[in-house]
């Protein structure tokens, strides 16, 4: 095991819904193993608030979320990324910082619930279900054994987390 929680940063455009979904849910299924972050290419300054009705809803701590850029974590002094996840296609298609470290990358892409049009409900249907894929992704990455895997397997693992999208009906 690390001598300090492994450090997880989530990318995506605005950081306003899904990278802020994610943060969320690493810090609670991390179990103190993990330290969830969440950033933008390019923020929108504040924090949808579907995104925050629904971690509020489903017993999920908000303070200190916040729309913020991938900047803060690539100046001298910032916290050590270990993992850096590409949550939008947009972010993942951008030329990021530079992260000191070498963290280990992938592309977890989910659809943007945030550019949902149309009723509450379809706007609160399209949180929940990149709430579920965040959750479903996350809870796998976080029981994974990483004090086994090399560096290369890790990879594959990472990649596969992103490609998966459970039926909608499983748990």
């Amino acid at each position: 095991m690390s001598a300090r929680p492994y450090n997880v940063l989530f990318l995506c455009t605005g950081n306003s819904a899904r990278s802020i979904l994610a943060e969320a849910l690493i810090n609670q299924w991390g179990k103190g193993k993990f330290r969830g972050f969440s950033a933008g290419s390019h923020p929108k300054g504040q924090v949808h608030p579907i995104a925050l009705e629904l971690l509020r809803h489903m017993n999920f701590p908000t303070e200190g979320l916040r729309s913020k850029s991938w900047d803060e974590f690539a100046v001298p002094g910032a916290a050590p990324l270990d993992f850096v996840f590409t949550v939008c296609d947009n972010a993942a298609g951008e030329v990021c910082p530079f992260w000191p470290g070498q963290p280990m990358t992938a592309h977890w892409g989910i659809p943007d619930p945030a550019a949902v049009e149309g009723t509450d409900t379809q706007k609160w249907l399209a949180f929940r279900e990149a709430f579920r894929l965040l959750d479903n992704r996350i809870k796998i990455f976080t029981s994974l054994p990483l004090d086994t895997l090399d560096r290369r397997k890790l990879q594959e693992r990472l990649d596969v987390i992103g490609k998966s999208a459970p039926p909608a009906d499983a748990p």
